[in-house]
């Protein structure tokens, strides 16, 4: 049973736009619900149900004994101010995940990223981060990072540095400073994980 009548866009922008639906409540009565969404009018997930991930979020830990993890601190324009998150971006039309990995990595961070070749689907399946908001759908490549960072990749909208911490300094990141919730949720998996194995979640 589909639970709303019509939907309609509100806006014609780039990147993102706004439609608003008529949804069906329990008892059969409509309201006005509003979402958001990257995708094309054709492709908006009320109508497709496609899985396949609008961005990706890239876990990477650098250094001999992969004891550290690259993190970025970047302004957002929505709250004027700066957050700590891992490296992410679009995937791009005909790129799949590991190709738009390795080029976003490189863009934000100016650094090499090896994808991780180990785990389950599950640690790389497409998920909703804020589906009261949006349709938009993320996945998530885990990897070792390599070289120099370097902002020279970067667009000039952009202002971003890239961080390069230890578990002391994870630590300190998630208790004070401003945090994305997925990069959260990772450094929790990592400073959980055993120190020789850092990627040991992604067999759970």
């Amino acid at each position: 049973m589909e639970r709303f009548r019509k939907v309609k866009k509100l806006t014609d922008n780039p990147f993102l736009n706004m439609y608003d639906m008529d949804a069906v409540k329990l008892n059969g009565e409509t309201f006005k619900y509003y979402f958001a969404t990257r995708r094309g009018d054709d492709l908006i997930r009320i109508r497709s149900h496609s899985t396949d991930p609008d961005g990706i979020s890239l876990f990477a830990v650098y250094g001999e004994k992969r004891d550290r993890v690259v993190l970025i601190r970047e302004f957002r324009y929505p709250i004027n101010d700066f957050i700590y998150d891992v490296p992410a971006g679009l995937i791009e039309p005909g790129e799949d995940a590991k190709k738009a990995a390795i080029r976003e990595f490189k863009e934000e961070t100016g650094m090499i990223f090896e994808p991780v070749e180990r785990g389950n689907k599950a640690a790389r399946k497409s998920a909703f981060p804020t589906v009261g908001l949006t349709d938009e759908m993320i996945s998530t490549e885990y990897g070792y990072a390599s070289g120099t960072p370097d902002k020279s990749f970067m667009e000039s909208s952009e202002d971003i540095t890239t961080v390069i911490a230890d578990r002391k300094e994870l630590r300190r990141i998630i208790k004070e400073e401003r945090i994305a919730m997925r990069a959260l949720f990772l450094i929790m998996l990592f400073l959980n994980a055993p120190e020789d194995d850092p990627f040991a979640f992604l067999e759970c």
